[in-house]
């Protein structure tokens, strides 16, 4: 028989799959959510203090004159390292790379650069794990990113400089977003294909949990350095866990290692109390024994074409505005670790709702995905037109930070969809090719979206957007994101 005959003999979704379920689609998500949003906290900047001559000593960006705070942010665009160093003093409340490397004024650029850096390296990730994972197995390609992600994401918290916090940045990016393409590839491949849009959206749910734990961590670990380590205790356990789960039984069939495809099948049987079941592989007679896709292969069909462009380009934009609402929270105004957290929990109402269209023959995914893209697109296109500060009326609730929220939950279930939408687009020989390159340029999304912020005009670059009444050294209520 084919594999695919194998899986209801085995279980499309018992006890051993679900606990695959659990450290694949949950605690690794859990991980790979810290890691991706990581400069949210650790590129925010705390509220700082100056002594330059000419100005009221002591002045805080909280709580000065604007005259006071345009004079201090000129003088902050020309001065050079070394004045910045000696007249600015950060406080106490929690420490960023900012703080450290005092990346404000012409400075200020670095934070969102080491941001996009991040994502460069998911972007080379994504394409060179999915070739190699495709050529040497999801297992083994799966372990060797995921050691090396942790062992990059901890040389994060001791950089000495700014440019190796950078460099590290791209590594963790390229062996974090290359390593959970394959994780999500070689949990669908365990499971019934019945069950891919329920394994793919309960990744989804706990990246979006994630993001709310990061924020949960951040505040109470109030050093950057403590909290770019302590984040990577729980992927060293989900590492330990992954060194005992199979091989995809599909990847060993389509390179025609049935005895191996076997063997992983029977490991699953016997995990899901199937220990009776008896199957044997053959390999359909009008195939070969052993197929390897390749990247040309998108390109090469036309039906191919058409679908890999119009996902490459899905992708894209979901990761633009996605990264591009949850890395910029510091926006909204108010308490950043109650933003974060807020940004991340407004994403859980999206999954049951899209786990129930895109399995009713009326709406499907297809059609669920277009009205998510549309409604997050008409959300942040509003958002454009609304009158600045204005609070009250109507504006008290359809106001910049409601509609943002807005977005974030319509543009996650869009971006949870096309994942699983994507997988079942592509055959097994080219499956992971497939996700590798839509997600390659999902990646360039998240290159531009911490730098979209700036394209307004509307912030001064050296002091944030704080609220003039608000106390300065509370950092739960006045924090501040250099764009």
């Amino acid at each position: 028989m084919e594999v695919e005959e194998a899986f209801p003999l085995v279980g499309q979704m018992g006890p051993y799959q679900v606990y695959l379920c659990v450290l694949l689609a949950v605690f690794l998500q859990l991980y790979v959510a810290t890691e991706a949003i990581l400069i949210a906290l650790v590129g925010a900047t705390p509220p700082y203090q100056w002594d330059l001559q000419g100005l009221s000593a002591n002045e805080s960006h909280g709580n000065h004159s604007v005259s006071e705070q345009g004079a201090f942010g000129e003088w902050l665009l020309t001065a050079n390292s070394s004045e910045v160093r000696k007249h600015v003093h950060f406080g106490s409340s929690f420490t960023s790379i900012v703080s450290e490397w005092f990346l404000i004024g012409n400075a200020s650029y670095k934070v969102s650069a080491a941001s996009s850096f991040y994502f460069s390296g998911v972007f080379v990730g994504a394409i060179s794990f999915g070739q190699l994972s495709d050529r040497f197995g999801r297992k083994k390609v799966y372990l060797t990113g995921f050691a090396l992600d942790i062992l990059f994401a901890i040389a994060n918290g001791f950089s000495p400089s700014y440019e190796f916090f950078a460099v590290s940045r791209f590594l963790v990016g390229m062996m974090n977003g290359g390593m959970s393409l394959v994780a999500f590839v070689l949990l669908n491949e365990c499971v019934g294909t019945a069950y891919w849009a329920l394994a793919g959206s309960i990744g989804g749910l706990f990246f979006a949990v994630g993001i709310a734990q990061y924020a949960l961590l951040g505040y109470f670990i109030r050093s950057w350095r403590t909290l770019a380590v302590v984040v990577n205790l729980e992927g060293a356990v989900v590492f330990l866990f992954s060194l005992f789960i199979p091989e995809s039984p599909r990847w060993l069939y389509s390179q025609g290692r049935l005895n191996e495809a076997e063997d992983a099948l029977y490991l699953i049987a016997k995990r899901n109390r199937k220990q009776k079941c008896t199957f044997s592989l053959k390999l359909p007679a009008e195939r070969s024994s052993r197929e390897a896709g390749s990247f040309l292969d998108l390109f090469r069909y036309r039906i191919l074409l058409g679908r890999t462009l119009i996902m490459m380009f899905t992708w894209f934009v979901c990761s633009l505005v996605y990264y591009g609402l949850t890395l910029n929270v510091g926006d909204l105004g108010g308490n950043i670790y109650a933003n974060l957290a807020l940004s991340g929990l407004i994403e859980i109402p999206a999954y049951p709702i899209c786990i129930y269209l895109i399995n009713q023959k009326w709406f499907g995914r297809k059609r669920t995905l277009s009205a998510f893209l549309f409604l997050g697109g008409l959300a942040c296109l509003i958002v454009m037109f609304l009158p600045k500060k204005r609070d009250t009326g109507v504006f008290a609730v359809v106001n910049s930070r409601s509609l943002s929220l807005l977005g974030k939950l319509t543009i996650s279930a869009a971006f949870n969809i096309v994942y699983i939408y994507t997988s079942e687009l592509y055959p097994t020989v080219i499956r992971n090719v497939g996700m590798g390159a839509c997600s390659m340029f999902s990646r360039v999304g998240g290159i531009i979206a911490p730098f979209v912020p700036s394209l307004s005009g509307d912030k001064d670059s050296s002091t944030g957007s704080g609220s003039e009444d608000e106390e300065f050294y509370d950092a739960d209520e006045e924090t501040h994101m250099i764009k």
